[in-house]
C-alpha cells in the first residue's frame, strides 16, 4: 500500500492521512471496544501520532477507562460518529487508527487479537493470529 494512507468518516467531515505504511493489524475485544463500536470491538492499526495528519474537520473526544484500568481518549465524527482513533492518555506518541475509517484496506490482515478473554461467542479470532488475553505492552513505534 503506498502512502500517504487516507481515510475518514461516513459523513466526509472529518478526512486525515497517514503519512507511513500499515504493516499489521490488531483486533481489540476488550469490552470498552465493543461498546464504542456496538459491535464484537475494534479493528485497528498502531502508529506513531506524527504519521497522522487530520486534513479536514475537527475530532470531538471522550474520554473512558479501558479494560486495562487506563484512560483512554477516543476521538471521532461529531457528526457522523464515525470513531477514527484512540489514545493513551500515558502513551500520546501512539495513536490506535480504526482500520474501518481507511479508504483502502490493500492486503491488510489482523495479526494479533487482545483481550480474547472477553471476546464474544460471535467474534472469529484467527487461530493463526497471535492471541492475548489481555492488555500487550505498548507497542514499539513503527519507522
Amino acid at each position: 500500500m503506498t502512502t500517504p494512507i487516507t481515510g475518514g468518516c461516513m459523513c466526509g467531515a472529518i478526512r486525515y492521512t497517514l503519512g507511513m505504511p500499515v504493516t499489521e493489524l490488531r483486533a481489540c475485544h476488550c469490552t470498552t471496544c465493543q461498546k464504542g463500536s456496538g459491535t464484537q470491538g475494534s479493528v485497528n492499526a498502531v502508529i506513531p501520532a506524527s504519521a497522522f495528519k487530520l486534513t479536514r474537520g475537527t475530532l470531538k473526544r471522550y474520554d473512558s477507562l479501558a479494560d486495562s484500568g487506563r484512560t483512554l481518549y477516543r476521538f471521532f465524527c461529531g457528526d457522523c460518529g464515525s470513531p477514527i482513533y484512540s489514545q493513551r492518555a500515558t502513551s500520546p506518541e501512539t495513536l490506535v487508527v480504526r482500520a474501518g475509517s481507511l479508504d483502502e484496506a490493500g492486503d491488510m490482515k489482523i495479526t494479533a487479537n487482545i483481550w480474547t478473554r472477553s471476546a464474544r461467542p460471535w467474534a472469529y479470532i484467527d487461530p493463526a493470529s497471535k492471541q492475548l488475553p489481555g492488555q500487550p505492552d505498548a507497542p514499539a513505534p513503527q519507522k
